[in-house]
């Protein structure tokens, strides 16, 4: 039986957003611009997506939990996009967000970028996802898209995942050029708002672009570990990493703060058009990173299959 839970997030205007993350994003970026503009027709190059915008009634998921990933797997734990959309009171949904493939589907192990509109009564899903996994030929990435091979929405073990009606609208800007200090890019907006508004949890999510540079990045292992993955340390030492060149299109998932739900507050996935994607970690070239991202705040949130076991291992 899954549990679910909701909780209504601090709903901040977007233009009380810009002057806080601007503020935020100077301490860490050389150059950081922040404003409220009309999201782009993201159906358009380089996102692809099935839906124009990421705006209309936007709430936030966290379904399942790294618990039922380490430290040994619980492959029983498998979920749909579609149930998930309407648990969120959003059937029809438009889905970003970061989260693991069902290894009953798949029959290995690996990332998924998910990017869906969910069904509705009147349309069937579009699924726009991206597998990122582990090249059997090479250990390389092996990026494919999702409906390439398979026709369902199913993901397995855990995800973070923010909807929306899948429409145009105002939505917050972010540019941030030449990283100065030590937060990634979403650490940094996730901690510019946990710092601005304390015990009040903010949410967000969206897309945004490493439009130039390079990004560590991480894919797990086509087998789940037969030993257990106690510490960090053997979390890191079990995932893959590599260094993946722009531009990468990734899909963040942002809360400030926990507001005791066991939430992962923030868990960023990416795709390319040239074949790269996975877990984003941090850029690797902090003199010429560039950042374009397009966000909006998230009004509710949604805990899905809460672990009733549960560690704070491997949430990176």
């Amino acid at each position: 039986c899954q549990t679910l839970s909701n909780f209504s997030l601090s709903v901040i205007l977007p233009l009380f957003f810009v002057t806080v993350l601007q503020k935020g994003l100077k301490e860490n970026f050389a150059d950081a611009q922040v404003s409220v503009v009309d999201c782009p027709d993201l159906t358009q190059e380089p996102f692809n997506f099935p839906a124009k915008g990421i705006c209309g009634k936007p709430r936030i998921a966290d379904v399942g939990g790294v618990p039922y990933l380490i430290p040994l797997v619980q492959k029983e734990k498998v979920y749909d996009l579609n149930t998930v959309a309407k648990d969120i009171e959003l059937p029809g949904a438009f889905i970003l967000g970061a989260g693991a493939v069902s290894s009953k589907v798949l029959g290995i192990n690996a990332e998924l970028i998910p990017i869906v509109q969910t069904e509705s009564e009147k349309k069937p899903a579009v699924n726009g996802s991206y597998v990122a996994q582990i090249n059997p030929a090479d250990k390389g990435c092996l990026l494919e898209k999702y409906s390439s091979k398979y026709t369902d929405c199913e993901f397995g073990l855990l995800a973070n995942l923010y909807a929306s009606e899948g429409q145009p609208g105002k939505v917050i800007e972010v540019k941030a050029n030449g990283r100065t200090g030590e937060l990634n890019f979403v650490s940094c907006l996730r901690q510019t708002l946990e710092k601005h508004y304390g015990e009040k949890p903010v949410g967000m999510g969206g897309t945004f672009i490493i439009q130039k540079g390079r990004a560590k990045i991480h894919i797990m292992p086509p087998e789940f570990s037969t030993c257990p993955l106690n510490t960090d340390e053997d979390v890191n030492n079990w995932l893959k990493f590599f260094e993946m060149k722009a531009p990468l299109i990734c899909q963040p998932v942002i809360v400030s703060r926990d507001p005791g739900f066991d939430l992962r507050v923030e868990h960023t996935h990416c795709f390319s058009h040239h074949g790269e994607g996975g877990h984003y970690h941090q850029d690797t070239s902090p003199d010429s990173v560039q950042y374009l991202g397009y966000f909006q705040p998230a009004e509710l949130l949604f805990r899905i299959d809460r672990p009733q076991e549960t560690h704070p291992v491997g949430r990176d």
